[in-house]
């Protein structure tokens, strides 16, 4: 009897344990912007944040300095080390971070790339968090500013890094947009100037289009850093009549830019929603919940159902929002 009350009292210590250490181990999750400093990424912050508080997970964050394209290696590197469950990463360049993700997936770390993907390397990550259909982007912004212009005159657009994955395929299809439609035949696209996504930089970026190219009629800045930058040289300049600026921009960023007239109208989506999708994703697939493939639809709180879609992406919402007089003041992020 003595025998057999220690085996089931060493049993339930067991089970205690067990118990015990499953409720010590949430799901931890790391989200690797692609550099400090950028209120962007903060609120995609804020929404993982926001998630995790009601998920149970473990979340926090770190970031380079700067947004190069092997800056944010050592930072992944640091993470498997640290054993954690999901790596998510704002990817600097679509091919220079294979190997180390290849190497967290290996020992069995999710990676998740949000905000923008790997084109042509999707093999290295398990699935994509993007703000909306991509392809979309480039077009949506081309029309922006070719009704503020006349659909006529030289345009420039102002990037982030010359390796920045996301700016480049919507720049190429801004490009094939020009011309390829008959509509913008009159638009001249006379640069591609690159700000590094740096607010000196890209200020210093607008100055020179502007000095160099003195029939300029718009400018299109795909980056958060650099549409606001390019806005403020130009209200500096009192050029806001003759050069429009449009872009992807936060609405408490170019708030006043819009309200002083410095830019008619710009474009993003909702930054939070996508931390907010990412971490009720990573949490499902780790605990099982949510299958990564084609197909899969999972209710996400505030959002509702989202589909898993071909390469294991997911899309926050269908379209761009526009932001202009009219809305502006109904958003806060």
């Amino acid at each position: 009897m003595l025998r057999r009350n220690l085996m089931l009292a060493a049993a339930f210590g067991v089970a205690l344990f067990s118990g015990a250490a499953y409720a010590a181990d949430p799901v931890s999750i790391v989200y690797i912007p692609k550099n400090t400093g950028n209120p962007y990424f903060d609120s995609i912050i804020k929404g993982f944040e926001d998630g995790c508080k009601t998920l149970g997970c473990d979340f926090t964050t770190v970031a380079p300095a700067s947004a190069e394209a092997t800056s944010q290696i050592p930072f992944v590197t640091a993470q498997i080390q640290r054993g954690v469950n999901v790596v998510a990463i704002s990817p600097n360049s679509p091919d220079a971070l294979n190997q180390v993700f290849d190497r967290a997936r290996g020992k069995g770390t999710i990676i998740l790339s949000v905000n923008s993907d790997m084109p042509g390397n999707e093999a290295h990550r398990d699935a994509a968090i993007l703000p909306v259909d991509f392809t979309k982007t480039g077009p949506s912004q081309v029309e922006l500013l070719g009704k503020q212009i006349g659909y006529e005159g030289e345009i420039a657009i102002l990037s982030a890094t010359t390796d920045a994955p996301d700016q480049n395929v919507w720049i190429a299809a801004m490009k094939e947009t020009l011309e390829k439609d008959p509509k913008y035949a009159k638009m001249k696209l006379v640069t591609i100037a690159y700000g590094d996504d740096d607010p000196q930089k890209s200020t210093t970026e607008t100055e020179a289009l502007l000095a160099n190219y003195p029939n300029l009629k718009g400018i299109i800045s795909p980056t958060t850093v650099g549409v606001a930058a390019a806005a403020q040289v130009v209200e500096t300049a009192k050029k806001a009549d003759k050069v429009k600026v449009v872009g992807l921009g936060t609405p408490n960023q170019m708030r006043r830019f819009i309200e002083n007239g410095t830019v008619e109208a710009f474009q993003l989506w909702s930054p939070y929603n996508q931390g907010l999708l990412a971490a009720n994703f990573a949490v499902g697939v780790k605990n099982g919940s949510i299958k990564n493939e084609a197909g899969t639809v999972f209710e996400v709180p505030g959002l509702g159902k989202v589909t898993v879609e071909k390469d294991s992406v997911i899309k926050t919402q269908a379209d761009l929002t526009t932001f202009d007089k009219s809305n502006i003041a109904d958003f806060n992020f």
